[in-house]
């Protein structure tokens, strides 16, 4: 089902207002050498839930960053509201996922490139999940 105009419009509004905050919180708490970007927001058709999916580099850090979040998605959304509060009436629930597509083409690259055969061994490039 495509997505409603209303939904892309609150989905482009979370995605902006959430990389801001998100770069802010991480700079207030002190950790440096990590780059976090929100990749892509979705938003459910009755507009109660949003998924967010977070790019972080390096992205070994990443599972503990989207746990992290996850822990304090409370803060995280009541930040995220008094930003959006003249746009949206109620704010969607946040849930945080680890966007791994920047890997998943790193791993496809080197096996273009003949690094590694995936043809000799298939479990160079595990099945993606769906999420």
């Amino acid at each position: 089902m495509a997505e409603s105009n209303r939904q892309k419009k609150i989905a482009s509004v979370l995605q902006e207002d959430l990389a801001n905050e998100l770069q802010s919180m991480l700079r207030e708490a002190g950790q440096t050498g990590i780059i976090i970007s929100v990749s892509k927001v979705s938003v459910s058709v009755d507009l109660s839930i949003s998924k967010v999916y977070i790019s972080v580099f390096p992205s070994e850090r990443a599972a503990a960053i989207v746990d992290e979040l996850n822990t304090i998605k409370p803060l995280v959304k009541h930040r995220i509201a008094l930003l959006t509060k003249d746009q949206l009436r109620k704010m969607p629930d946040l849930v945080f996922y680890n966007d791994d597509s920047l890997d998943y083409i790193e791993n496809i690259e080197k096996a273009v490139k003949g690094l590694e055969n995936p043809l000799e061994n298939p479990d160079i490039l595990p099945k993606r999940k769906k999420s």
